[in-house]
């Protein structure tokens, strides 16, 4: 028997695929790539909390959840309410310890699936803990990635046996979890390739990549010299593009050699993304359906002769019954689930990443439905009493010195970095954290500070703090500037504590 005829029975019936796993191409490799990834996707995740979690959300945070769950609790009239509305693990417990200590207990589970064990109670685990921050995260989270990752770890949960943790478990993954991966694997690539077309003229006219490079929420080094690169060559990239997400989903449901195909596309397309940018773990997030497309024949050239053996014996192995009734109930809950999305994809008012449920488990997806064609940032700047020069903070990624080299953070996120992406293109009152965010830095908070890359202030506060608009161009290469930038206004005036209207917006907010 051939390598690549080794995990491959047949030909057997569309349904005889589904439901036995005798017939049909094996996916014990397949299960294992993807729970040991989606392992490194939660670990980044609750990273960010440990990292971010207090000043983002904590008691002194800029957006405390506390005070947003109290808010939640107020207007549905009880706890038990708010949490069958947004079902969280801080509705029993919100204080700034256990917030991060919940954290820190993700991050271990997550090294226990990374490592090799994995089972369906330690998947929920996560998954619940995940979906706890995500509905007390507020702006922080409200990225199209972290519904995407609950859809990907809830599916996950069914992929592996109840209790059984080892990597080759004795029950082999249900072909139809699999099939529902390359449902949502489909549903994210087709969705950011309408959302492209549907939202901006750039995509159809095939430029949009000689602006993206450079307007991206967070470029990195390399982002300079793809931006520089002429423009039949970005054009061509937008076309591979849309092959990649309007033509390419469509072989995810095809025969053998055509998956194989999609699947390799798919990461190749993640891979190039990864590389370009700074897209948090979307991109991370994004290969693990793409698996899907993969059977284990596909890697049947590079599994060793022992595993190769073992697997083999393994395929003979039947569902257990309770997995063919849980695998039953998960199709029929998704193909439900779905109608609201399939609509959504079929509309000419698509709207991208949202969710349909309160568990997020079938959602709409997109990206980068409109490209701006200029970057603006917003620059905060502080000054001693009696002085004249303005010092400016420096934030991790985000722009700011002229001289400094983009950094290369993936599939880490800097959740203050990206918001200040959105916040200048935008005003004052549509982000109020940025106010909440001056009056801490006017303390010197060190919770806040923690979010910042540079204190230009350690031994006292600044006197004022103001926050100026500047447009920013990559510099050619060859010299110390990586950026050049352009003053264009004033985004909020210098600010000092003794500000009455400052104080009365803050009030305003509950801060």
């Amino acid at each position: 028997m051939s390598d690549q005829e080794l995990f491959v029975q047949g030909p057997p019936s569309f349904w005889d695929r589904l439901w036995n796993p005798e017939t049909g191409p094996s996916y014990w490799v397949v299960r294992f790539l993807i729970l040991r990834l989606l392992g490194v996707v939660y670990f980044i995740g609750f990273l960010t909390v440990i990292d971010q979690g207090i000043p983002l959300l904590g008691s002194e945070g800029l957006t405390p959840a506390a005070d947003y769950l109290g808010r939640i609790e107020t207007t549905l009239g009880s706890r038990s309410a708010g949490f069958v509305q947004l079902p969280s693990i801080f509705w029993f417990r919100d204080s700034d310890r256990f917030l991060v200590r919940v954290a820190w207990l993700g991050a271990g589970a997550s090294l226990l699936v990374v490592f090799g064990y994995a089972n369906a109670l330690t998947l929920t685990f996560l998954w619940f803990l995940y979906m706890s921050y995500v509905h007390i995260g507020q702006v922080w989270y409200g990225f199209g990635w972290e519904i995407q990752l609950l859809e990907t770890g809830f599916l996950a949960i069914f992929l592996c046996p109840l209790l059984d943790g080892r990597p080759f478990a004795a029950r082999p993954p249900p072909v139809v979890v699999i099939w529902l991966y390359r449902w949502l694997i489909f549903r994210i690539m087709l969705g950011a390739g309408l959302i492209k077309l549907r939202g901006d003229a750039c995509w159809a006219d095939l430029t949009c990549l000689a602006y993206h490079y450079e307007t991206q929420p967070v470029p990195n080094p390399l982002s300079r010299w793809l931006h520089f690169m002429p423009l039949w060559s970005h054009k061509l990239g937008v076309i591979a593009n849309h092959l990649s997400e309007i033509v390419t989903p469509f072989f995810a449901f095809g025969p053998r050699r055509a998956r194989h195909v999609a699947g390799v596309l798919f990461v190749g397309f993640q891979g190039m993304l990864i590389v370009s940018g700074n897209l948090s773990f979307l991109n991370w997030l994004t290969i693990i359906p793409a698996l899907a497309c993969f059977d284990d024949s596909f890697f049947a050239r590079v599994i060793p002769d022992d595993l190769k053996r073992r697997l083999t014996r393994l395929q003979r192995v039947p569902y257990h019954r309770a997995q063919q009734v849980t695998a039953t109930a998960l199709f029929v809950v998704v193909a439900l689930g779905s109608i609201g999305p399939v609509a959504n994809l079929l509309s000419p008012r698509q709207v991208m990443n949202t969710s349909f449920g309160r568990l997020h488990v079938v959602n709409t997806y997109g990206a980068f439905g409109s490209v701006g064609k200029e970057r603006y940032e917003l620059v905060f700047e502080g000054r001693e009493e009696g002085s004249n020069v303005w010092r400016a903070y420096e934030f991790p990624c985000k722009p700011t010195s002229v001289d400094r080299r983009p950094c290369i953070i993936t599939p880490y996120h800097y959740r203050l970095d990206w918001l200040l992406w959105f916040a200048a293109m935008g005003r004052m009152q549509q982000y109020p954290w940025t106010a909440h965010l001056v009056w801490k830095l006017l303390q010197n908070d060190p919770n806040a500070l923690s979010l910042l890359a540079s204190n230009p202030f350690p031994d006292a506060p600044p006197h004022e703090i103001r926050i100026e608009l500047y447009r920013y161009t990559f510099a050619p290469a060859g010299g110390d500037a990586w950026w050049t930038r352009e003053r264009l206004s004033s985004w909020l005036p210098a600010t000092k504590l003794t500000d009455r209207r400052m104080r009365e917006f803050l009030e305003s907010q509950g801060w």
